[in-house]
């Protein structure tokens, strides 16, 4: 059995996400002395791509999409940094599905819902899809006392025009464990005495259904066409996405008779809004997720 999270988390963020997973299968296989291997995967976090580190281990991940990764705080190549920590030109370990009964990640929930139902056990019936996009504007810079207002190609305010676009729009369509975020906007040149020439958004929508997510993909890529009729040139200039992820159901049953007879009544079932490793070694062997609650329901946030 292979047990394990990732090694890193958010920047800023909480030091329980990811880390605890590892430590958990740290100390089943030093219980059980054999029958356990432990994974600690590298970038699930994307500081430098999309669950890396996982992807990897499944085959998933070509030299081709290594050599394009750059750390997003400071530009530094991923051939770079693996060769400052000493992984250069070492072979890369995949998974051998034949020696491999399955996966079994616990997390923090990274929510709320555990601790405020007074539950202890998260049993995951499924991982979210996760659909990401950078959404471009394009206006004119100027001055912003002398040009007229009739005049201005303002693409901060474009920006937040269709930033509550979106958020109107998509409580129509949503289901009910749907959300999204705007989880960056930056305006240049940035200064207040100057019209915004260009801005930037990125933005992120998740849902377990994939007939959700396709319907806000179609939403959201009317919504920037709209907003490309106004005064400034509005498109989606990258997107991303992961797909979502149903748990295995026998994994499942089982975690439920272990989560009966250690805390009977103070567990339930429950789908991942987050996503997560677990996630991709799906597409290879049988998976499974425990949540335990979050310290007053938070988690990216130090």
């Amino acid at each position: 059995l292979l047990i394990g999270s990732h090694c890193e988390t958010q920047s800023h963020a909480g030091w329980l996400d990811g880390a605890m997973g590892v430590i958990y299968g740290l100390e089943v296989a030093r219980s059980l002395g054999h029958g356990v291997d432990v994974a600690a995967w590298a970038d699930e976090e994307a500081h430098y791509g999309s669950f890396l580190g996982s992807r990897s281990f499944c085959g998933q991940l070509s030299d081709v999409e290594i050599d394009g990764c750059v750390g997003r705080d400071d530009a530094t190549p991923l051939r770079v940094a693996l060769d400052r920590a000493g992984f250069g030109g070492r072979a890369r370990a995949l998974i051998d599905p034949k020696r491999t009964l399955g996966y079994l990640e616990a997390h923090i929930e990274q929510g709320p819902h555990l601790e405020s139902s007074h539950l202890r056990i998260g049993i995951v019936t499924a991982i979210v899809g996760s659909h990401r996009f950078r959404i471009v504007f394009e206006g004119e810079q100027n001055h912003a006392g002398t040009t007229p207002m009739a005049l201005r190609r303002d693409a901060g305010v474009t920006l937040v025009r269709l930033a509550c676009a979106i958020d109107e729009r998509f409580h129509r369509l949503a289901g009910p464990r749907t959300v999204w975020t705007t989880g960056r906007i930056t305006l240049e040149p940035g200064a207040p005495a100057i019209v915004p020439g260009g801005a930037e958004m990125l933005f992120n929508f998740r849902d377990t259904d994939p007939a959700v997510l396709a319907s806000l993909t179609a939403e959201l890529e009317s919504l920037v066409a709209l907003a490309n009729r106004g005064p400034c040139r509005v498109r989606i200039a990258d997107r991303g996405c992961s797909v979502p992820q149903v748990m295995d159901g026998r994994f499942q049953s089982a975690i439920e008779c272990a989560a009966e007879r250690h805390a009977p009544g103070l567990h339930v079932r429950m789908p991942s809004g987050a996503g997560h490793d677990a996630q991709v070694l799906a597409a290879c062997v049988p998976c499974a997720m425990v949540f335990v609650p979050s310290i007053g329901g938070i988690s990216h946030h130090w």
